[in-house]
């Protein structure tokens, strides 16, 4: 299902509903650029949640992007564990509702 190739069809979507799209691109850029956050963290953050929703389109967009903005290694591997904590830590406080009748 996954094909790097797809993406080209964005230009389809980008026709079939040239107003939403233009809304999107719009605002994914201005999501990225840099303000409070700079650009780099902002994709490093892109990387994790990448991770966490393991799209792999976004994994590999933003894992090109972030280093093209700077990060390094130990920063994408620091992210990737910050994801990995993150999905661990939702199992395990939600496993506390196995437990909620019983309170």
């Amino acid at each position: 299902m996954y094909a790097k190739k797809n993406l080209t069809h964005l230009k389809d979507l980008d026709a079939q509903a040239p107003t939403g799209m233009k809304a999107f691109w719009d605002f994914d850029r201005a999501a990225f650029e840099d303000g409070a956050l700079s650009a780099k963290m902002k994709q490093i953050i892109a990387v994790a949640v990448a991770l966490t929703t393991q799209c792999p389109y976004c994994i590999d967009l933003h894992g090109a992007a972030a280093r093209k903005a700077g990060a390094s290694d130990a920063e994408l591997a620091e992210a990737a564990l910050v994801a990995a904590a993150i999905r661990a830590g939702g199992a395990i406080t939600h496993a506390t509702h196995l437990w909620s009748e019983r309170t």
